[in-house]
């Protein structure tokens, strides 16, 4: 799960970061890009750090 976080994540990070720079520049709206940058951060950091846990027997 990793190794698909890391080889999709990454290249998808460095092509929104691109958009967002062309962004500042005022080529495409910032209200657009901010977001697509937060959640793209977001769901790596998420993926990569989540971990599975027991939560218990259910009756």
């Amino acid at each position: 799960m990793k190794r698909w976080t890391i080889l999709l994540g990454v290249p998808l990070l460095l092509f929104i970061g691109l958009f967002h720079v062309f962004a500042l520049m005022h080529l495409f709206p910032l209200y657009v890009t901010s977001p697509l940058l937060f959640i793209t951060l977001y769901l790596i950091i998420s993926l990569l750090f989540h971990k599975k846990s027991f939560k218990g027997f259910t009756k």
